[in-house]
């Protein structure tokens, strides 16, 4: 694991070193490693790309369409519709392996999830730009959960008024919380990488606004 820029806080409890804050302030994001063992990491792996509708993602960029080598998928409870970069998505049903995932999330953000959008990098010449998930559907109080399966990743942090950052590896089986406000405050981003690394499913839990049926 690799922190940047400044000490992260450890939080409380008997094992200080199994969940870190790596924001110091203006929100917190919680860093759970190796959530879930190797074996299970490589079945739900698996399970996620057979089970479910991966599609090319698409965004409007300067007024264009734009079609991403990345794959996505939106999973939620009916009527968890939900709009970036200008596209709208309807959700898919959960499978199994989601509801467990999405119970262990849960566990760690003591919080509630009614939908998921997973990301589907096939290598490192594959990332996300700097953005805030802070689109009008979503709870703006609360967390959002991101968990990691497969290849070792860069994710990092930077504050949208302050020269603060931060970054860590996110670990094959991993978890990371962000509380609110952290999307008012701070911007995140997948760096890219030149180096050799395996697909990456990063499947991020959400608690947005359902439609009226």
């Amino acid at each position: 694991m690799q922190i940047h820029l400044f000490e992260p806080a450890t939080a409380d409890g008997d094992s200080p070193s199994a969940t870190i804050n790596l924001l110091h302030k203006d929100g917190a994001a919680t860093y759970f490693p190796k959530v879930f063992d190797p074996k299970s990491c490589l079945s739900l792996f698996n399970g996620l790309r057979t089970a479910l509708n991966w599609q090319q993602d698409q965004l409007f960029m300067f007024g264009k369409l734009i079609t991403t080598k990345r794959e996505v998928a939106w999973v939620g409870d009916a009527g968890c519709s939900y709009t970036y970069s200008g596209v709208k998505k309807f959700p898919q049903a959960w499978t199994p392996e989601l509801l467990h995932i999405k119970h262990t999330a849960e566990g760690l953000a003591n919080h509630t999830f009614n939908s998921c959008l997973l990301n589907l990098y096939h290598d490192g010449d594959q990332g996300m730009g700097w953005h805030s998930d802070d689109e009008v559907e979503l709870k703006q109080s609360a967390p959002i959960a991101s968990v990691s399966f497969g290849g070792e990743r860069k994710f990092s942090f930077k504050h949208k008024f302050e020269k603060l950052g931060a970054s860590v590896v996110l670990e094959n089986g991993s978890v990371l919380v962000m509380h609110a406000p952290t999307q008012n405050f701070w911007q995140h981003s997948l760096t890219k990488t030149k180096r050799v690394v395996l697909p990456r499913i990063n499947l991020t839990f959400r608690a947005i606004r359902q439609e009226q049926q």
